[in-house]
């Protein structure tokens, strides 16, 4: 079973839902696909860590070979490659490591080498398998890195996705194969608008999905009229609670703490796996 935690804008508390579920239904294996900013760990304070670099296949240009005919120019439908007058150019941030320049190539003057990427990272705490992604600086494209933390996915286990903010390319990529979504956002305005981003993009994939409402009672009824009306159920409802706020800052899962959110928790994971095997 896969669940995806998501939010269509970053600090509604995703990040926070999907440790405590973790935690709270036994042995898991929780991602954090959240590769430009993982915060996973910070929550769960992983000791022994396991890093493995991933790399993607980027291309290097003989000068020598080649006649600066540019046909793998034209080929690139992301301009990594300028054919000059005296010199071909590889931008290495822009490639998306298709290898199609190197088949077009008439004088087999490219070839393809690893470039890292970023690395992953692995550690158990508890019943909990942690894996989380964390992209280079100054590398712009993060979904084949995501794409990477997915390959760690049991498919005979409970796996928790920590989603990337937004509605975009690494959302989409981290939402792709689950079984089940579930959109953490906030009672505000903002809250609002970008979770009815995030629902749109969810529909286009078509899987099942439930929200969130986290630090409910600050704001107005907005996210709960449009739910109403879009026929979107609400699974949980957690409080502006100084409390957890406090437990939050200190970077301790409150359901560690408070035992009847344990069991809340708990019986979130029962309500969502019968929503998955009724087909809703």
């Amino acid at each position: 079973m896969i669940i995806t935690v998501a939010s269509g804008k970053g600090g509604t508390g995703k990040t926070t839902v999907a440790v405590n579920l973790a935690l709270s239904i036994g042995p898991t294996k929780l991602l954090d696909c959240d590769v430009e900013e993982p915060n996973v760990h910070t929550l769960l304070h992983p000791v022994e860590i396991q890093t493995t670099p991933v790399t993607v296949p980027t291309p290097v240009v003989d000068q020598e070979k080649c006649t600066l005919c540019g046909k793998c120019a034209e080929f690139c439908q992301f301009n990594a490659i300028f054919v000059g007058k005296t010199k071909t150019m590889v931008f290495n941030e822009m490639c998306h490591s298709c290898g199609g320049c190197a088949i077009v190539c008439p004088d087999d003057a490219i070839t393809e080498v690893p470039r890292a990427i970023g690395n992953i990272h692995q550690s158990t705490i508890g019943d909990t398998h942690l894996v989380f992604g964390e992209l280079s600086i100054g590398e712009p494209i993060a979904t084949t890195l995501i794409h990477a933390v997915k390959e760690h996915i049991e498919p005979d286990m409970i796996n928790i996705l920590d989603a990337p903010p937004g509605t975009a390319c690494p959302v989409i990529e981290t939402m792709r194969e689950s079984d089940f979504l579930v959109l953490v956002t906030e009672p505000t305005p903002f809250g609002l608008h970008d979770l009815s981003m995030a629902v749109d993009v969810v529909r286009g994939l078509d899987i099942p999905l439930g929200v969130i409402i986290n630090r409910a009672g600050i704001g107005d009824d907005g996210v709960e009229k449009y739910c109403k009306q879009e026929g979107i159920p609400i699974i949980l409802e957690i409080p502006f609670d100084r409390h957890i706020a406090e437990l939050y800052s200190r970077g301790v899962p409150f359901a560690q703490e408070m035992p009847e959110w344990l069991q809340r928790f708990k019986d979130l994971y029962i309500h969502i796996e019968r929503m998955i095997h009724n087909g809703k």
